[in-house]
């Protein structure tokens, strides 16, 4: 025991926690989890239950988006896949991956470019899913798409209105994009919600984006947001990303990110905290 007046029994790896939202070293109380950590379990379970059934609030996300972006850019569009609502989006996946007939139209009737070539007029097309965690897209989206904008502004990259799709899967970019006439599209979209992060966003990058593409095509950085792979990170990575697909035109499986972490951001010398923390001078050392 620790003490005569706790039951819990600490386990030796117990320092190890700091280094992880991971459940590790919980200790235990008889054969049982202490309380305090079968409620934290509770609490986070309810809280992935409730990303997942948040609904987005599209018009506030639109503006928040234009205001970011400046008086400069074309306004969000705001679309709706064709799940109508959020339990047939959750029974019929198949269903949040194309548009409903009202936003088709409105995409088809939107102008090109003036001077655009065609039928892709555009270089980049961003759009933002709510997909399995609203709560995701309304803390994350805003604040990256600032710092990857920020990171490409000086290239010659010509960028399509930003579309919100409510009830949407990943591969409704590829149908978004075709229509708008991107050569390549990421999809910003709420990840499924785990027991240590309610709040994760996905950007998939595809290059010459259509409907029917499998995910094979698609480039993948996950467990975007404060608490996981930072903005500045993951728009580095991204940038990597586009610059490669647009320089090799492709994505997926033949493209690799090779960029190894931001070299600015990499810390010299970094050594294995599991071998440094394993154990300290009064807790059991690890069997040989």
């Amino acid at each position: 025991m620790d003490d005569q007046t706790s039951p819990v029994i600490t386990n030796p790896w117990a320092a190890l926690r700091q280094f992880t939202d991971a459940r590790i070293a919980l200790g235990r109380a008889g054969v049982s989890l202490p309380t305090d950590a079968h409620l934290d379990f509770q609490l986070a379970h309810a809280k992935a239950r409730d990303a997942v059934h948040l609904a987005l609030d599209a018009p506030q996300l639109a503006q928040s988006l234009d205001a970011a972006r400046g008086d400069q850019q074309a306004p969000c569009l705001t679309l709706h896949s064709a799940a109508a609502d959020r339990p047939t989006y959750l029974q019929r996946p198949d269903l949040g991956r194309r548009l409903d007939a009202a936003s088709r139209a409105a995409l088809d009737a939107l102008e090109p470019p003036a001077q655009a070539p065609s039928p892709r007029p555009y270089d980049l097309a961003f759009v933002v899913v709510d997909g399995l965690s609203a709560l995701a897209i309304e803390q994350n989206a805003v604040p990256f798409l600032c710092t990857l904008l920020a990171r490409i502004a000086a290239e010659n990259w010509s960028v399509a209105p930003v579309c919100i799709v409510e009830q949407g899967r990943v591969a409704i970019g590829d149908e978004v994009a075709e229509r708008l006439g991107a050569k390549a599209v990421v999809v910003l979209i709420g990840e499924r919600p785990g027991l240590s992060a309610p709040d994760s966003m996905g950007l998939y990058l595809t290059w010459m984006p259509r409907v029917g593409l499998l995910d094979a095509s698609r480039n993948c950085i996950s467990n975007v947001r404060p608490a996981g792979l930072g903005f500045d990170e993951a728009a580095y990575k991204l940038h990597y990303l586009l610059s490669q697909a647009r320089q090799r035109q492709l994505s997926g499986v033949e493209l690799k990110d090779e960029t190894g972490g931001d070299p600015d951001r990499v810390t010299a010398n970094q050594t294995n905290f599991l071998l440094e923390h394993a154990h300290t001078p009064n807790e059991a050392a690890p069997l040989s």
